[in-house]
């Protein structure tokens, strides 16, 4: 089974793969030829993966592991984390380990193995979010695990290997050091101002206008004030929700639908440029946090010229996000 070590300096979990003996050669630069499918997550390759844990169908594509599928939702192949098992946390000498218990599921998004969800409809991609929010919503009922996060990367790591579109889904018993850190600021925020701080940025951002980047009724899309990287996006509904499964039927419609404006601007202005799309939402026992406020990270993964990427610790980003929210503004889609 996998573990979960905790570094005591900085308080982070990694997920140690401990199951698998891997060589050097496996770390390699994933390498291809450019060649569109087939794969396991192709259409008439259902046999090839686990048994699937949702699908959605039409009336005439019912039976389970067949074609005819839109979205489709199975375990992962090779998975970080296992379901089976207890926590069975223990001490290592000062160290903290834990049993890596949790769920890794894929979320394969179209059974065309060149689309994406820039090039899939609006009603595709609101078929992809309201799949992360019917398997977020079930793995929760599962109280070992404190975590659930949306994880989709687009030609970065493995995803240029494999290639087919598809996101993650990935339930772990610890809270990621980033959400940990966002509890931690929007709790003394609150505790200060009696405000949530998502809330009082989304409405600065609406004041000024200068980084909205795509507004829908209930989902606004910005370029964050301390952008870390260029282009760098935020979604955010308008109104308050700390639990993203949580959400009605309105809001999801519209995220997909400002999702998809986005992921279009971005691809035309950048070419299709390589991303990390994370979902933030709250953990266990803060469904109803008046603080915390669920959210989507978009990174795209850009040269950044001569300017350099990291410096003693501190993002540097080549570019305003006032200018990066202009470029997508003015991109027609």
């Amino acid at each position: 089974m996998p573990e979960l070590r905790r570094d005591p300096i900085v308080g982070q979990w990694v997920i140690v793969q401990t199951e698998r003996v891997r060589l050097p050669a496996d770390f390699r630069p994933p390498r291809t030829d450019g060649t569109p499918g087939p794969c396991l997550y192709c259409a008439g390759h259902e046999q090839e993966t686990p048994p699937e844990l949702l699908a959605v169908r039409d009336e005439t594509h019912a039976e389970r592991d067949t074609p005819g599928w839109q979205v489709r939702v199975v375990p992962s192949k090779f998975p970080t984390l296992r379901v089976e098992g207890d926590l069975g946390r223990r001490g290592h000498g000062l160290y903290d380990v834990s049993n890596g218990v949790g769920a890794h599921e894929v979320v394969v998004e179209s059974p065309d193995h060149r689309a994406s969800l820039a090039t899939l409809s609006a009603d595709a991609v609101e078929a992809v979010v309201g799949t992360w929010r019917d398997r977020m919503l079930d793995l929760r009922r599962d109280t070992r695990f404190r975590s659930v996060v949306v994880l989709r990367r687009h030609r970065t790591g493995a995803d240029v290997a494999r290639g087919h579109p598809h996101s993650v889904v990935l339930a772990t018993p610890m809270l990621p050091l980033i959400v940990s850190e966002e509890l931690a600021q929007a709790r003394a925020y609150y505790e200060y101002r009696e405000r949530c701080p998502f809330c009082d940025v989304l409405q600065q951002e609406l004041d000024e206008e200068a980084r909205l980047v795509a507004v829908g009724d209930h989902v606004v899309a910005f370029a964050p004030f301390a952008a870390r990287v260029p282009f760098e996006t935020w979604l955010m509904p308008r109104r308050h929700g700390a639990s993203f499964e949580r959400s009605d039927a309105a809001v999801l419609t519209d995220l997909a639908r400002v999702l998809h404006v986005v992921l279009r601007k971005l691809a035309g202005t950048l070419d299709d440029p390589p991303f990390t799309l994370v979902l933030h939402t709250a953990p266990a026992g803060e469904a109803e946090s008046v603080y915390y406020h669920w959210h989507v990270e978009l990174l795209p993964a850009l040269a950044q010229g001569p300017a350099v990427v990291e410096a003693g610790g501190f993002a540097v980003n080549a570019l305003p996000p006032e200018d990066a929210a202009r470029y997508l503004r003015d991109c027609a889609v």
